[in-house]
């Protein structure tokens, strides 16, 4: 879903006797009827709290960060966006809600797009959120998650997990990729052909083109694999990682 545009005229309104009131940002920044208001963005926005600075479509609205920053500004709210947020992902929710839902205070990663299976999660993708609670795995860097590969569709607004990514297949079935041995100082390569598709840190057979042996390698990156020392190092590596993944 594209970030969708702040209401021009929101950006144009007088500024209120409040002007350069600090705010905060909800925690739970949801909306009851389509219509987004400061006051359901900002806690203390007092006589800004009506004013409106987009609508939302569907079951959420991702809004641009600064134009947010540029609206509550105009209407005289001053909100310092201390975390460097780049989108504010705003729910469906009902007055009820909003007026007893309980205030989230741990901050996670969400996806700001709905994404496909095999897209590659982008810097854009992410925006930090704050929820009650976070899940187990739920990544503590956006880069944990920048540069890998969906492995199933992604709902916008939904918290990320280190189980709804995978690392890029970086070698597939039948490219002819080199194998090296590196060991003190002695490095020997040999060229193969790939019997699969494989991600960096993987295992992967080839079969060497002179001999025809099949040879366990581990994928260094593209076209490129290891054997002996230094594919054991990057063998454990990649299971330290997968333990951690699955905590």
């Amino acid at each position: 879903m594209k970030v969708l545009a702040l209401s021009f005229a929101a950006l144009l309104i007088a500024t209120p006797a409040l002007a350069g009131q600090a705010v905060s940002l909800r925690s739970d920044t949801t909306d009851a009827d389509g219509r987004i208001t400061l006051g359901e963005l900002f806690d203390g926005a007092g006589a800004a709290s009506d004013v409106v600075i987009a609508n939302r479509m569907g079951p959420s609205a991702v809004l641009d960060a600064g134009a947010v920053q540029v609206a509550a500004r105009r209407a005289g709210l001053d909100w310092a966006n201390s975390n460097g947020l780049r989108r504010i992902i705003v729910r469906q929710g009902s007055d009820t809600t909003l007026a007893s839902a309980q205030r989230g205070n741990v901050e996670v990663l969400a996806y700001a797009r709905s994404l496909a299976t095999g897209e590659i999660v982008q810097p854009e993708d992410l925006v930090w959120v704050k929820v009650a609670a976070g899940a187990s795995d739920a990544p503590r860097d956006a880069d944990d998650l920048i540069g890998m590969t969906a492995k199933r569709p992604l709902r916008q607004g939904a918290a990320a997990s280190l189980r709804d990514v995978s690392t890029p297949q970086v070698i597939k079935a039948g490219d002819i990729v080199a194998v090296t041995y590196e060991d003190d100082g002695v490095a020997l390569t040999l060229q193969g052909k790939a019997m699969a598709a494989a991600a960096i840190g993987e295992n992967l057979m080839v079969q060497n083109t002179a001999s025809k042996k099949i040879i366990e390698t581990v994928v260094t990156g593209p076209g490129s694999t290891a054997v002996g020392p230094r594919a054991m190092r990057l063998k454990a590596n990649r299971n330290n990682t997968l333990r951690y993944a699955a905590r």
